[in-house]
């Protein structure tokens, strides 16, 4: 069942269920992170073809190149490197359906190709003048706005109005407040079964907290949050606070903030900023260190209980100042 089904996304759900009875084309907007592929892969699923393939391609991961083998397939030899024939994305979901994310990443001339598939049902692989018949529903997304793209000549407009039959708009976090617990406790609950960690759900002063945020990530930025406070909270608890000040690129893994600790940060949640980023770093890099014994490299190393790579590490405790009467003494600086 999807998170919202009865509140925020109930209106998605009323369109989902119209249109998976159908073979109709859809297309998916919204921002990144709004959960695109979990409503493709809904609607799959309650569709005829349940039983086929769902074959889910990222189109801004394939080089440009590539795509026409990618998508339709190649002969043996038909190009250098082309050892084996190779069956396209578009046969491999033949009787199922094919779901390409980040749509609007395609190049105008893979963009050409990709509309005579959609509207002929007929495809050749690179390297062959034979014609191969396929039956795939096309199910697209994209986090851009495709109307701006035909004007800037991005995007060809009719393979807009190919792709646009049953449009769905995904809202972003911040218009889905309500849904912010049940979230919560469903990635709190993941969180707890990968890290082999006891289950701690967010107490209500702490989704009060998280509604407070802008969540410009949305639903992917709150499950690493949560992910991130489970880490931090080393099972006795999700430290939400401390997850929503450190940023993925600085901190992966550190010690849970003591409110006795005289160097620590007080971290509550009825004062949601306070403290600046760089002190909260500063902080958990000395209690790596201490934990380490000054080393930063190596399987006991700072560096590994970051989660960062250790010329980073050393980098930050040079920017930073930490000196020896502030951690023990760091090894190859």
């Amino acid at each position: 069942m999807i998170i919202g089904s009865q509140t925020s996304l109930k209106g998605v759900m009323q369109q989902l269920e119209l249109v998976s009875a159908t073979d109709s084309t859809v297309l998916i907007l919204g921002e990144t992170g709004t959960g695109k592929e979990v409503i493709a892969r809904h609607l799959h699923m309650h569709s005829s073809r349940q039983q086929q393939a769902f074959i889910r391609v990222n189109c801004g991961a394939v080089a440009s190149e590539l795509i026409d083998s990618e998508l339709f397939g190649h002969e043996k030899g038909s190009f250098t490197g082309a050892t084996n024939q190779k069956r396209g994305w578009f046969e491999q979901a033949d009787g199922g359906t094919l779901f390409l994310d980040e749509v609007a990443e395609l190049s105008l001339a893979a963009q050409v190709r990709l509309l005579r598939v959609i509207q002929e049902g007929t495809l050749r692989r690179v390297g062959s003048e034979q014609e191969i018949k396929v039956d795939v529903r096309v199910i697209a997304a994209t986090h851009k706005n495709l109307t701006d793209e035909v004007q800037h000549k991005r995007f060809r407009e009719d393979l807009l109005f190919r792709l646009n039959v049953f449009p769905i708009n995904l809202p972003p976090l911040k218009h889905r407040l309500d849904d912010i617990q049940a979230l919560s406790e469903q990635f709190a609950s993941q969180a707890a079964n990968t890290l082999a960690l006891p289950i701690c759900f967010p107490t209500q002063q702490q989704i009060h907290y998280l509604q407070q945020h802008s969540w410009p990530g949305n639903v992917r930025e709150l499950q690493a949050v949560i992910e991130r406070a489970a880490i931090l909270g080393r099972g006795k608890r999700l430290a939400i606070e401390s997850a929503l000040f450190i940023k993925n690129s600085d901190i992966k893994l550190a010690e849970p903030l003591k409110s006795h600790d005289s160097q620590s940060l007080q971290l509550r949640t009825d004062e949601p900023i306070f403290a600046k980023l760089d002190d909260v770093i500063v902080q958990h890099i000395r209690q790596a260190l201490k934990k380490s014994y000054g080393r930063v490299e190596g399987p006991f190393g700072a560096a590994k209980l970051l989660g960062i790579n250790p010329s980073t590490l050393r980098s930050k405790i040079r920017k930073y100042g930490i000196t020896p009467n502030q951690a023990p003494a760091v090894d190859h600086l």
